[in-house]
């Protein structure tokens, strides 16, 4: 398969400028949105926008930011009517959704159950920025809401995206990475991975699922294996023997291609049932013309993929999955649940931005019914529900965007359009209340 080509994370040096940029603009106190709107009292209030989000990126929070408030049931669409409840059966496989890698993300958890009707989102996946090291050791502020989110109940499961190597997307040299591999392949860069672990067992999530170097086949990433798979795999059980020692740990660490031969067959890279606990597969909707038979049975398809992990004795997994380059494909988007359905896997997230995803992404109609149908109205005592068989095309309504609390200001609090694109980083609308000024008087004014 040809190496995917998606769109890249601008640097996190770049997104605090335009952050910070913004902010001196505003020159005010900010604060998420308490109640459904717009924050009360706050100089400049900001809400949550309704149009959907630009493709989330791996966006590290400024500070440990209290759980963002979400909207309540009653705030977000119904879903399809429910059939019959389906009788009692083994629970559906966990599942969940990428839907931003910041405090966001877990916010909108809950709007996505609600679009399901209700169905629980078990699984919460995010993803380490790869920029420097320290954000690999699991800066400040960043996992401390995804943590909060797994504690909440016991049956929950936090995915975590690590990369193996700093300046992860900075299109480093098949020559340096050989270096660097051979520096990680010698114990060089275990005190990160130690400081990691740490800082998850300090949270209280020490099972949290670690998707260790993910796409390791390809060509994208500083961590790829192909330039040296023999430092490539015994740098991984560095890492995770690091990792494991850290006293209170229970990680998990899933071995993740993209799906297919890609650069080099990810066989190569395998480094072993002592250090691998889950054997998942990165399947997006490509290459363009290419069914999902064959997807199936391409040489390190999917099919090869469930084969090696029984092989080995371990459970699937698929981290990242979604709709790409055959646009709204109702037959992949049907497919690729009933092949989960049938081969149970430990977990699955769906990546919900364009133009991947059936939520956030309102250019998916027909996927997003096909979506929304299975996974709507499911209890643990509930199997899910066949997948639809797309009839012929026919103009479907768009899909709703993603619930959100309402955007009619507070009395005196003037919108300010800032734009989709800073509203995004800002997470949210702002208004400046009509009576700062005069409220500033008032407070300098002597009694």
């Amino acid at each position: 398969m040809a190496p995917r080509q998606r769109r890249q994370p601008r640097s996190r040096s770049h997104r605090r400028a335009v952050v910070g940029a913004v902010a001196a603009v505003v020159v005010a106190s900010a604060t998420l949105a308490t109640g459904p709107g717009f924050a009360a009292g706050a100089e400049v209030a900001l809400a949550t926008d309704p149009t959907p989000a630009p493709t989330p990126t791996t966006s590290v929070p400024a500070s440990a930011a209290p759980l963002p408030a979400v909207v309540s049931p009653a705030a977000v669409s119904p879903a399809p009517a429910t059939p019959a409840p389906a009788p009692a059966g083994s629970a559906p496989p966990a599942f969940g959704a990428f839907l931003d890698s910041g405090p966001l993300g877990v916010a909108r958890m809950a709007q996505l159950s609600g679009w399901l009707g209700g169905t629980e989102l078990k699984v919460a996946h995010t993803y380490l920025p790869g920029n420097r090291w320290s954000d690999i050791e699991g800066a400040p502020g960043f996992l401390d809401v995804w943590a909060h989110w797994r504690r909440e109940k016991d049956d929950r499961t936090l995915v975590l995206n690590v990369p193996m190597q700093e300046r992860n997307e900075d299109h480093v040299s098949d020559a340096e990475v050989r270096t660097l591999l051979a520096r990680g392949a010698a114990g060089e860069f275990d005190r990160h991975f130690r400081a990691l672990a740490e800082r998850l067992v300090e949270l209280e999530v020490p099972d949290t699922v670690v998707v260790l170097g993910w796409e390791m086949n390809g060509t994208t990433y500083t961590h790829r294996c192909g330039p040296d798979p023999a430092a490539w795999r015994k740098y991984w059980k560095r890492i995770v023997t690091t990792m494991r020692a850290v006293p209170g740990q229970k990680f998990r660490f899933d071995f993740t291609p993209s799906r297919g031969r890609d650069a080099v067959p990810w066989t190569q890279c395998y480094p072993g049932d002592d250090t691998v606990d889950i054997v998942g597969m990165d399947s997006y909707d490509q290459p363009a013309g290419v069914s999902f038979d064959e997807q199936v049975r391409e040489p390190y398809g999917l099919q090869d993929h469930v084969d090696f992990a029984k092989a080995h004795g371990k459970p699937v997994s698929y981290p990242e999955w979604g709709l790409f380059r055959n646009g709204d494909n109702a037959e992949y988007m049907r497919r690729m649940l009933a092949w989960m359905d049938e081969h149970r896997p430990l977990y699955n997230t769906v990546t919900d931005y364009c133009p991947h995803g059936v939520w956030q992404c309102a250019d998916n109609p027909r996927s997003s019914r096909i979506y929304r149908t299975a996974l709507s109205g499911l209890t643990d005592g509930a199997t899910p529900k066949p997948t639809p068989t797309p009839a012929a095309p026919s103009p479907d309504p768009t899909p709703s965007a993603p619930p959100s609390a309402g955007t009619t200001p507070p009395a005196g609090c003037a919108p300010m359009d800032l734009g989709d694109w800073i509203e995004y980083w800002l997470g949210g609308k702002l208004c400046v209340r009509l009576d700062w000024w005069s409220r500033t008087r008032d407070q300098d004014t002597p009694s």
